[in-house]
């Protein structure tokens, strides 16, 4: 997970997976994959968990491994995937990602985003190394673990990550959740959130295959 630098305009400070926004550079660079589900999302996937956190999820073409730690490119030294992809004779290893979770920021929002969240086997050697612009930490931690840093107030987590940290945290290992993304069926998830007795309720349908449908908070004074 990453952590957000404090200046962000969304989730500033919070303890997040790597994500962000699909480019249209990603649409032009999944011309050059295989076809797949959503295959925009699995590159923008891709390139903003390595220039967030210097992982790549990439193969020589042809080759059956992902890369190694040694020949992952530097995202602060080049700041075109595509062109980076294509200089070293690399392809995107979109097919290792699981779709895990489809989030819909509720209507009421000014700021709304339509999140699609991939789980993969991170490449054996390969270091996460933040960026220090949008993310200022990077860690591995097992998904109870972050929750228990947000319950003692050491980490900063929203909703939608809390619930998919949980929904990780039913899976023994990384075998077993890329097991259940196969098998489990994605519900698109858009939350209905209002005031109720000074509380803050956050509320999603039971179909959405999370045990929790419902949170509150305390409004903030």
């Amino acid at each position: 997970m990453v952590r957000r630098h404090g200046n962000s305009g969304f989730a500033a400070g919070a303890l997040v997976f790597p994500g962000g926004k699909v480019d249209e550079s990603d649409h032009v660079l999944a011309t050059r994959c295989p076809p797949a589900e959503l295959l925009p999302y699995r590159v923008a996937a891709i390139r903003e968990t390595w220039e967030e956190a210097g992982i790549l999820l990439a193969r020589r073409s042809g080759a059956g491994h992902l890369l190694d730690h040694t020949d992952v490119p530097n995202p602060r030294e080049t700041g075109d995937l595509a062109a980076a992809l294509a200089q070293r004779g690399f392809e995107l290893a979109t097919d290792r990602l699981a779709r895990f979770a489809h989030w819909i920021t509720p209507e009421a929002e000014p700021r709304r985003f339509d999140t699609q969240f991939f789980i993969a086997a991170a490449p054996l050697g390969q270091q996460a190394v933040a960026d220090g612009y949008e993310t200022l930490d990077c860690q591995w931690i097992a998904p109870a673990d972050a929750i228990r840093e947000a319950d003692a107030g050491r980490a900063l987590i929203v909703f939608p990550t809390r619930l998919n940290l949980l929904k990780l945290a039913r899976s023994r290992d990384v075998a077993e959740a890329l097991d259940r993304a196969a098998r489990e069926p994605v519900v698109a998830v858009q939350p209905d959130m209002f005031n109720e007795g000074g509380q803050r309720v956050i509320r999603i349908g039971a179909d959405a295959g999370y045990e929790i449908t419902e949170m509150r908070f305390p409004l903030r004074q």
